[in-house]
């Protein structure tokens, strides 16, 4: 399965990049002019979509264990009782069955330090985007 999701696509995109460059120097074309080099405010903004993206996901994967539609099976997939949830939130997110918390322990500090690398690293990135713009004045 790993094959299929990662190496083939990877595999694709390095077969199609070579074969692009090779017909651009067999036909005599021009090289392609070199890509401007990012700045550090753009770098900061990939670096807070990442984390807010990755955020997302954690978040998805923590509320994956809360009861919807019939609460008893919640602790019945996850604990293995048949009991309804003692408690359930989706921020923190957590689910008590018979007394015990079901969710993973490293999934509300994930979620945490996702948040604060997204908000810290756009700020970042509008701090150094404005004095970039002040300094070319």
């Amino acid at each position: 399965m790993v094959i299929l999701a990662v190496v083939l696509p990877t595999w694709a995109g390095i077969t199609y990049a070579g074969l692009r460059r090779a017909r651009r120097e067999n036909a005599g074309l021009p090289p392609q002019r070199p890509r401007t080099r990012r700045t550090p405010a753009r770098k900061a903004a990939w670096v807070g979509a990442l984390a807010f993206v990755a955020g997302g996901a954690l978040h998805l994967y923590g509320l994956s264990y809360l009861p919807f539609l019939q609460p008893e099976d919640a602790c019945w997939f996850n604990a293995g009782y048949l009991h309804v949830p003692d408690s359930s939130s989706a921020l923190p997110v957590s689910l008590v069955c018979a007394g015990e918390e079901i969710v993973p322990w490293w999934v509300n500090p994930g979620l945490l330090l996702f948040a604060l690398t997204a908000v810290s690293a756009t700020v970042t990135s509008m701090v150094l985007a404005v004095r970039r713009r002040i300094a070319r004045r």
